[in-house]
């Protein structure tokens, strides 16, 4: 009546993909819950939706609340305007105004120069420099070599430290992978977000044309099919969990059989590096980056492509000859103490972290599956284990999870609703967040192996 314009929320709950009823309200969570509620509005100053959906594992969220503490508000070589200005240089590659808006609003809360976010050739050129780093990362980490890095630690009076370099590596990486979670869950804006309200006033059927644009289709949709918008017999998922469960068990028998000679080994690794290269999704068109993202990085026509594609072959990253847990976790530890720890931890976490159970079934050894996810991840980058037998990808990711994989984690913009709802239907949300996990732990961990082996070679 006063002519005020009240904001109503656009979307319902903290995902677009996960009915509202299905994640955990906030005044029913346990103690341990509660307490990492408290953990995340102390220290991001709200309950942010990412919180919301990764309370599904909390294990996993208070390692990964402290390391985003640390990153960005402890002792550090950056200063803290450097290090939200970073975030957001991240984000905006993979076009995630999600999180652009957030590092926004926290890059001037710390006093941050508004200049520097009307686009990157307002910032500093310290800051500029890092670009092609921020670039190839996100989407060709295996192009990166020692020259990059030699570059950014050579140039004059804009020369990075080795510190430094570490800590901006690292966020970096943390950005680019929390892009992916953003996608890959369908983490809606909070209300008081852009995109997270409208001002129309509410519709006589509790939901309205802004909502529908945004893929939500109100109640009925929901009930009609329990996985949103692909209706399936539940005999044809149960098939799917029990015909997953019947391959692990035969892999298992075969490995204790008999070994794969090493020259078989490396051939089915090159047999699935090369089939990575052929799944795509089928929403694949091309989306052109807003302004208000794009502005935050240069050559916004680089994107992610193969790496044996148009000729160019890029030789196999060898985990035995430069490893996380042998290499790259002390050089991070060395120079940016604390940091090595931390991420170590949130590795094992998302990689080790089962509850026993697959959909309805419990005492079940799911090692073998997260490895397949893992090592699929890895071999998309190029990485390989010698000691792993590639061939249990194919039996025990089908092509419809492997399209969401790749969508995920190399292009986490074009991921959609359909996608999410097409893999692993019976399983629960949960299960797919945990997914979600491992897809961004594994991409964090395949771009720093890359960034930090160029380091290591440039330091020798």
């Amino acid at each position: 009546e006063l002519g005020i314009r009240i904001p109503r929320p656009l979307g319902h709950g903290p995902s677009r993909f996960i009915p509202e009823k299905e994640t955990i309200q906030v005044g029913n969570e346990d103690a341990t819950m509660h307490a990492l509620f408290a953990d995340s509005f102390t220290t991001l100053g709200r309950l942010d939706n990412v919180t919301l959906v990764m309370v599904f594992h909390p294990q996993y969220l208070e390692s990964f609340l402290k390391t985003q503490h640390y990153l960005l508000q402890m002792d550090g070589p950056l200063p803290l305007h450097f290090r939200h200005y970073i975030g957001i240089m991240a984000a905006a590659r993979h076009q995630c105004s999600y999180l652009v808006n957030l590092h926004v609003n926290d890059f001037l809360h710390v006093g941050g120069d508004p200049k520097w976010l009307n686009g990157l050739e307002n910032a500093p050129q310290k800051l500029q420099n890092l670009g092609e780093l921020n670039k190839m990362l996100a989407h060709r980490p295996w192009l990166i070599t020692k020259e990059h890095i030699e570059q950014l630690l050579k140039t004059e009076e804009n020369s990075w430290s080795l510190a430094e370099l570490i800590h901006a590596v690292v966020l970096l990486t943390h950005y680019h992978s929390l892009a992916s979670f953003t996608f890959g869950c369908g983490i809606s804006p909070e209300i008081d977000c852009e995109g997270g309200h409208t001002f129309r006033p509410p519709s006589v059927s509790n939901y309205c044309l802004c909502d529908i644009t945004n893929g939500y289709h109100g109640v009925d949709e929901i009930h009609a099919s329990p996985t949103g918008s692909i209706p399936v017999s539940s005999t044809e998922s149960v098939c799917e969990v029990e015909a997953l469960m019947e391959k692990m068990k035969q892999l298992q028998e075969c490995k204790d059989e008999e070994e794969a000679s090493q020259e078989e080994m490396a051939t089915r690794f090159e047999r699935e590096k090369r089939e990575s290269m052929f799944v795509c999704s089928s929403e694949d068109e091309e989306s052109a980056p807003t302004r208000d993202v794009s502005r935050h990085f240069e050559d916004t026509s680089y994107g992610y492509k193969d790496f044996s594609r148009h000729g160019m072959h890029v030789p196999t990253f060898r985990v035995q000859d430069y490893s996380w847990e042998d290499h790259g976790y002390s050089l991070v530890n060395r120079l940016y103490p604390d940091v090595g720890q931390l991420l170590d931890e949130k590795f094992h976490i998302a990689y080790n972290l089962t509850y026993n159970t697959m959909a309805m079934h419990k005492d079940v050894d799911t090692s073998m599956l997260r490895r397949a996810i893992w090592n699929y991840i890895h071999c998309m980058f190029g990485i390989r284990y010698d000691d792993y037998d590639y061939g249990e990808i194919n039996q025990l990711l089908d092509r419809s999870f492997k399209v969401y994989i790749k969508t995920v984690v190399c292009t986490p913009e074009k991921t959609t609703k359909r996608m999410y709802d097409s893999f692993w239907r019976q399983f629960e949300h949960s299960e797919k967040v945990h997914v979600n996990l491992l897809l961004v732990e594994a991409r964090m961990q395949a771009e720093l192996l890359y960034a930090l082996r160029a380091i290591t070679r440039y330091m020798t």
